[in-house]
């Protein structure tokens, strides 16, 4: 397939999701941060454009997924993990506990068994629960299946709890399992939960060290015919084959061997998009433009494959964003950094929100919306130079991503479902 007939192709489909009022999984239609909802508002605060409120019952880092009239979202209400679903009028339709637990966290870092996001296809919504379950359940709350990854690849040893978002792509859902105990990617049956294959994840990280402990989630890469499932974590970046997890290439030189942190752990996730992967790593570290279609073996500084190496202040824990050819890196440390995309090169670094960030940037509506934990949400102007076009504050703790869907915004706080717009 030729590539403007792909690209083509692929914003048909977006749009077709994005027209129906979807955000079917944790980074939106495309999986990349990108909605093409309109009439979202630039400010909100708590007597301005909030359509609705609802009051969950515990806390939770996961994004919400949508479908229709329906949210699903998950929640940790004391030690049970709960699945809910409400219409988009605000009322609950029906919850479901899935697991129990507790999860070995510091303080407020965000570490719950509602980490990860739920996704959907539009028949059944799958979850991943801190506790290590993973489920699937139809859209009247009936669980259809259930997989446990403790019982296979357990006890888990990670220190701020799993945080892995699978992710759904033609009928299979791909995850990954990788702590202390376990480096294990696996392939599950959307439909039944079947196991399709499991394949051993390898490093070569030091024994002792922090770097087993991974917070970040697979990507599907695609561009035409070509499909590959990314990996992130332990010190490298991984691509596989679909049909069986065996390993097509890896970016290596992360956590430089000349110089090893031995507290290095991958929390952001890679930005995938058919022809630039960008591959955050932590702790002010490198990051690093890969391009998908030349990328084979393992790719070190000045590999083919590399299209280019920017040396230091990776985010920590917000994956990267792309808009047009400029490159957004929202840095935990409350600064939103620009940087040109095809080389790498920087534009600029600007404070936006205060305190520490979680949640991933959201482009929409030709508007950038940035989530701080501390309740406070800027919005900005893409561009090479920085605009601030509004800053707001709702009075809530967010630790999860912003999602939006028939012309609303979603954010979900630690006591709240904020459905923010003018309808």
């Amino acid at each position: 397939m030729h590539r403007p007939l792909c690209a083509c192709v692929f914003a048909l489909l977006a749009s077709t999701a994005a027209d129906a009022g979807h955000w079917p999984q944790w980074r939106g239609p495309t999986n990349d941060g990108h909605s093409p909802e309109k009439g979202i508002p630039s400010e909100w605060g708590p007597e301005k454009n909030v359509v609705w409120k609802f009051a969950l019952p515990g806390i939770g880092s996961s994004t919400p997924c949508i479908w229709g009239d329906k949210i699903f979202l998950t929640c940790q209400d004391g030690t049970d993990g709960l699945v809910i679903c409400l219409g988009t009028d605000g009322k609950e339709k029906w919850r479901q506990k899935l697991g129990t637990g507790k999860v070995a966290t510091r303080g407020d870092e965000g570490g719950n068994l509602a980490t990860a996001s739920p996704s959907t296809d539009g028949k059944l919504v799958y979850v991943f629960m801190g506790s290590g379950e993973v489920a699937a359940f139809d859209f009247e709350g009936k669980k259809v299946w259930q997989y446990n990854t403790l019982e296979k690849y357990g006890p888990y040893a990670i220190q701020f709890g799993a945080h892995w978002t699978p992710v759904l792509h033609k009928g299979t859902l791909y995850a990954c399992v990788m702590h202390r105990n376990a480096q294990v990617i696996l392939a599950l049956d959307a439909a039944t939960g079947k196991l399709k294959w499991a394949s051993d994840r390898f490093s070569d990280s030091p024994k002792g060290t922090e770097s087993p402990d991974v917070y970040s989630s697979p990507f599907i890469w695609e561009n035409g015919d070509k499909a590959l499932l990314i990996v992130h974590g332990n010190d490298y970046c991984t691509a596989h084959n679909l049909a069986d997890g065996s390993e097509v290439w890896r970016v290596g030189e992360l956590n430089p061997k000349a110089n090893y942190n031995r507290a290095w752990r991958a929390v952001a996730s890679p930005l995938v998009t058919p022809d630039l992967i960008v591959v955050p790593s932590c702790k002010k570290g490198v990051i690093v433009g890969i391009d998908p279609n030349k990328a084979k073996g393992l790719i070190q500084p000045g590999s083919p494959g590399e299209l280019w190496r920017i040396a230091k202040n990776s985010t920590d824990v917000p994956s990267p964003l792309l808009v047009g050819d400029i490159l957004y890196v929202f840095r935990e440390a409350s600064t939103i950094d620009a940087y040109d995309a095809k080389t790498g090169t920087f534009l600029y670094s600007e404070k936006v929100t205060e305190g520490r960030n979680r949640g991933n940037p959201l482009f929409v509506d030709g508007k950038i919306v940035l989530v701080g934990r501390d309740g406070t949400q800027a919005v900005v102007k893409p561009g090479k130079e920085f605009e601030l076009i509004s800053k707001n504050k709702l009075p809530d703790t967010f630790t999860s991503s912003p999602a939006a869907a028939d012309g609303r915004l979603y954010l979900r706080g630690w006591n709240h479902l904020w459905a923010i717009g003018t309808k």
